[in-house]
C-alpha cells in the first residue's frame, strides 16, 4: 500500500481547511476535499483522513509550539535573543507572544479540519462504503481532535469546546469549558478511536494502539486534576489499563538503538505510535523546519541555511544524565567536540564546536537521500507518541499515589527503557526518578512541561518548587563544554533570568486576538456536559 506520507503533498492543496486561517473562530474554508462529491469511496476516505497527518495546521504546533512550549518553558532549552522566546524562558509571557497565540491557532486549525472530516463521512459517505471503514476512518480523525484538545488542555486550561464548525456561524462567541469536560471530551473521541482502529495499518497511520496508548496518557494527567496530595485511584487504574495493554498486548517492541530513533531512515519505525508525516518539497508552513530554526548551526542543513534561533541546551537538562547515560545525551544534545558522521557527510561529517540541541537534526538533502528536501521541508516524521512514553507512562501508573514501589511491571517496562540506554536499572521506583527518566529520554520532544502540569495538579507546592530550584541552582540557563576535562561550566554568579514560578505559570494567557474576537473567553468556565 502507499505510504501515508506520499500523498500529504496532493493533499495540501485539497486541505479542509485553508492554512492562512488566524483563528479557531473563522469557518474553515470550502474545497475539494470538503465537497459533496467526495467521500464516496473507501479511498476518497482514506485520503480525507491522510491530510490530517501534516501539513499547515499541524506546522504552526510543530513549529511554534512543540518545542517552545513543550521545553523552553520547561527550561530544558534557553534563548539569549529572540523576545517572544525569551518570554518563554523568563516566564514574562504575555497574550501577544506569537508562539502562544500560534500554538493555539495551530491546534484549533487541526480541530476545525478534523471536524470537517468526521462530519463530512457522516453526512455524506453512502451507504455502499462498510460501516467498519467508515468507522475507522472517523476514529482516525477523532484521534487526531483528541491529541489537539490534549494539548490545549495541559497548555491553556478551559478552553472552548468546537465539535461542528458550521455552529460557529449561528453563534461566534464561545464561552470556555471547564477543563475536567475538554480532557472528558479527548477522552470520549480517544475510546472511540481505541475501539474502531485496527491493530495494524499502513505505516505511518494511528492504530488502536496509538489511542490506548494516549488514553493512557490522558487519565495519567486526568487522575490528578484538582486533587491536592493524591490522585484519583479509578483514574490511575485507567491509565494502568491502557498503558498495560499496550506494553503488554501490542507486540510492539523498541527499536534497539535509540540514536536511530531520529534518523529519517527510521520513520515510523515499530516504536511510532504517533508521528507526523512530513513530506520533502513543500512551501513554508506546510512541512517539517524544525532543525532549520532551532540547529546549532547551518553547516548541516540543507543548502547551509539555518540555525536562526539555534536552542541551547540548559544546564539543567544536562545534569539529568547520568555517566553512563551517553548514547540519549549524544542523541539529544550536542557538546563541544561531538562528531556525527550522518550530518555533511559530503564534508567527511561534522564536529561539533559548541553546545545545541541534535535531535530533530538530522542533516541535509544528500544525508538524507532527498533531493527535493529543503530548509523548509525535512523529512523527519517526529514522533509525538512512542512506545517509550507509554512504558513510562505504565510504570508511573502502578507507582501511583505510593511513594515508591517494587511492582514487577513496572520494573520491567522502565528498566527496558534503561537497559535500551545503556544506564543501569534500577530496583525502587518513586516520582522523582520517574520525572528524570521520562526528562531525558524524552528531551525536546515537547514531553517535559506536559509532565510538570501534570504534577502540578497533585502536588502544586512541589511542582513549583521544580522551576524555582532550576533558577536558584542556575541550572536554567545554558553552559559552555570543555571536551579535554569532560567540564560544563555555566555561570553561577548571575541573578535568576525567570520571574518566581507560581501555580499561575502552569496555564498560558489566552492569545489577545482571541480576547478580542471573542470576549466571553474572559469569563468563568461553564460545563459541556
Amino acid at each position: 500500500m502507499k505510504s501515508i506520507n506520499k500523498i500529504i503533498i496532493i493533499l495540501l492543496l485539497a486541505a479542509a481547511i485553508a492554512g492562512c486561517k488566524k483563528s479557531f473562530l473563522d469557518r474553515p474554508s470550502n474545497s475539494q476535499i470538503s465537497s459533496n462529491n467526495f467521500y464516496k469511496t473507501t479511498s476518497d476516505l482514506r485520503l480525507a483522513t491522510a491530510s490530517l497527518y501534516a501539513g499547515g495546521e499541524w506546522w504552526r504546533w510543530n513549529r511554534n509550539g512543540m518545542l517552545p512550549l513543550g521545553d523552553v518553558l520547561a527550561g530544558t532549552g534557553s534563548f539569549g535573543y529572540s523576545n517572544d522566546l525569551v518570554q518563554l524562558f523568563t516566564r514574562t509571557i504575555t497574550a501577544q507572544n506569537s508562539y502562544v497565540t500560534e500554538g493555539w491557532t495551530g491546534l484549533y486549525s487541526v480541530i476545525a479540519q478534523c471536524n470537517t472530516v468526521i462530519i463530512a463521512i457522516q453526512e455524506q459517505a453512502p451507504a455502499s462504503i462498510p460501516l467498519a471503514e467508515k468507522n475507522a476512518a472517523i476514529a482516525e480523525a477523532k484521534f487526531m481532535r483528541a491529541v489537539a484538545y490534549y494539548h490545549l488542555a495541559v497548555y491553556w486550561g478551559a478552553v472552548p469546546i468546537v465539535e461542528d464548525n458550521s455552529k460557529l456561524i449561528e453563534n461566534p462567541l464561545l464561552p470556555r469549558n471547564i477543563v475536567a469536560d475538554v480532557y472528558k471530551f479527548a477522552a470520549n473521541d480517544l475510546t472511540y478511536a481505541a475501539r474502531y482502529l485496527p491493530n495494524t495499518d499502513e505505516k505511518g497511520r494511528v492504530t488502536t494502539w496509538s489511542a490506548q496508548g494516549m488514553l493512557g496518557k490522558l487519565y495519567l494527567t486526568m487522575a490528578g486534576l484538582g486533587k491536592n496530595g493524591s490522585r484519583d485511584q479509578a483514574l490511575l487504574d485507567s491509565a494502568k489499563k491502557y498503558a498495560g495493554n499496550v506494553c503488554k498486548n501490542s507486540g510492539l517492541t523498541l527499536l534497539p538503538n535509540y540514536a536511530d530513533l531520529f534518523k529519517a531512515q527510521n520513520n515510523d519505525n515499530q516504536e511510532s505510535l504517533f508521528a507526523l508525516q512530513w513530506t520533502a518539497g513543500v512551501s513554508y508552513g506546510n512541512g517539517n523546519d524544525l532543525q532549520t530554526w532551532y540547529a546549532p548551526t547551518s553547516e548541516v542543513l540543507p543548502a547551509k541555511n539555518g540555525g536562526w534561533q539555534s536552542l541551547a541546551p540548559s544546564y539543567d537538562l544536562y545534569r539529568m544524565y547520568s555517566a553512563k547515560d551517553t548514547v540519549r545525551r549524544k542523541a539529544t544534545i550536542m557538546l563541544n567536540g561531538d562528531f556525527y558522521p550522518e550530518l555533511n557527510q559530503a564534508a567527511g561529517g561534522y564536529k561539533a564546536t559548541g553546545t545545541g540541541m541534535k535531535k530533530h537534526v538530522i542533516g541535509n538533502e544528500k544525508d538524507n537521500n532527498a533531493p527535493t528536501m529543503d530548509i523548509w521541508s525535512s523529512i523527519e516524521h517526529n514522533s509525538y507518541l512512542r512506545l517509550a512514553d507509554v512504558y513510562l507512562i505504565y510504570a508511573e501508573s502502578i507507582l501511583g499515589n505510593n511513594a515508591s514501589t517494587s511492582d514487577g511491571n513496572a520494573l520491567l517496562y522502565f528498566n527496558a527503557v534503561r537497559k535500551r540506554a545503556g544506564v543501569d536499572p534500577v530496583a525502587v521506583l518513586d516520582a522523582t526518578t520517574l520525572r528524570i527518566e521520562r526528562r531525558v529520554e524524552l528531551a525536546y520532544e515537547g514531553q517535559y512541561w506536559i509532565d510538570l502540569v501534570r504534577y502540578s495538579y497533585y502536588d502544586p507546592n512541589n511542582a513549583v518548587k521544580v522551576l524555582n530550584d532550576q533558577d536558584a541552582t542556575h541550572g536554567r540557563i545554558s553552559f559552555t563544554y570543555d571536551p579535554k576535562t569532560r567540564t560544563a561550566t555555566r555561570d553561577t554568579t548571575a541573578t535568576p533570568t525567570a520571574l518566581p514560578a507560581t501555580i499561575n505559570s502552569f496555564t498560558l494567557p489566552i492569545p489577545a486576538s482571541e480576547l478580542v474576537s471573542d470576549p466571553k473567553l474572559t469569563q468563568p468556565p461553564v460545563p459541556y456536559y
